[in-house]
């Protein structure tokens, strides 16, 4: 069964003892979640985000270097899922731990959605959002697509420290031509790349076998799309890590 965080993490008891504060004294309850509210850790830069331009053509798309927060970095990365197989992941189904659970909440926010709707004059009111993750890539990664017609925006969140590697950088196309080349993306800690899933958001990446840690965030058309793509990718993990079992 897959857990988020711990019962007993420290921001789970300081949550259930802002509640427990809050209904014998909401004045003192109110106040103790101001100074939380304060001094917690925020793992996004949404502010650096509205500061990068939108660029239009071929497609929508943005990058943005340093969107995630320095300090909380190292926190989330040491709470990452723990994935051993190439492929993409429901978050839900690997354990991880506090930090990165937070981290998912920010994603699942009310700002970051806001923020998002302003940049490409988009209304995501109502809009399922689905996060899968990665953690290794393999020979079949990386192949040139546009997204399934299903997503609306994808976002993807790069979590690896360092990378020298010349395989494995998303490249953002013109055509269905990996040399035909908009922009090359190292997959460096901290760094989003979001674009508006068209016929035309062809992208991929030249060969790359290792780790390489990345969270797709997508905000997607109905529910049932998430239920479907879930059942999908579980489908694929289960038969990706079973046929790895035999190979070892």
């Amino acid at each position: 069964m897959p857990v988020c965080f711990p019962e007993k993490s420290p921001l789970r008891l300081i949550k259930k003892l802002l509640r427990l504060k809050l209904s014998e004294d909401r004045h003192l309850g109110n106040q103790l979640l101001a100074v939380w509210r304060k001094t917690r850790t925020v793992s996004i830069n949404l502010q650096r985000f509205r500061n990068t331009p939108l660029i239009k053509e071929p497609f929508h798309y943005l990058i943005v270097p340093g969107f995630m927060n320095p300090d909380a970095c190292a926190a989330i990365n040491a709470d990452y899922p723990k994935i051993t197989h190439p492929g993409s992941f429901p978050v839900g189904e690997h354990q991880y731990g506090p930090s990165f659970g937070e981290f998912l909440n920010e994603l699942r926010g009310p700002e970051m959605r806001a923020a998002f709707e302003e940049k490409f004059g988009i209304d995501l009111s109502g809009r399922p959002t689905m996060i899968t993750v990665r953690g290794r890539c393999g020979p079949k990664d990386g192949h040139i697509h546009t997204d399934s017609k299903t997503k609306i925006i994808t976002v993807l969140i790069y979590m690896n420290p360092a990378w020298e590697e010349s395989g494995g950088r998303l490249r953002l196309l013109r055509s269905d031509n990996l040399d035909d080349v908009i922009v090359e993306v190292p997959p460096v800690e901290g760094t989003l790349l979001a674009f508006l899933r068209s016929d035309n958001s062809y992208h991929g990446h030249k060969l790359f076998i290792g780790d390489r840690r990345v969270i797709q965030f997508n905000w997607v058309t109905t529910q049932s799309v998430v239920d479907r793509e879930t059942r999908r990718h579980r489908f694929s993990a289960w038969t990706k890590k079973l046929t790895g079992a035999f190979r070892s």
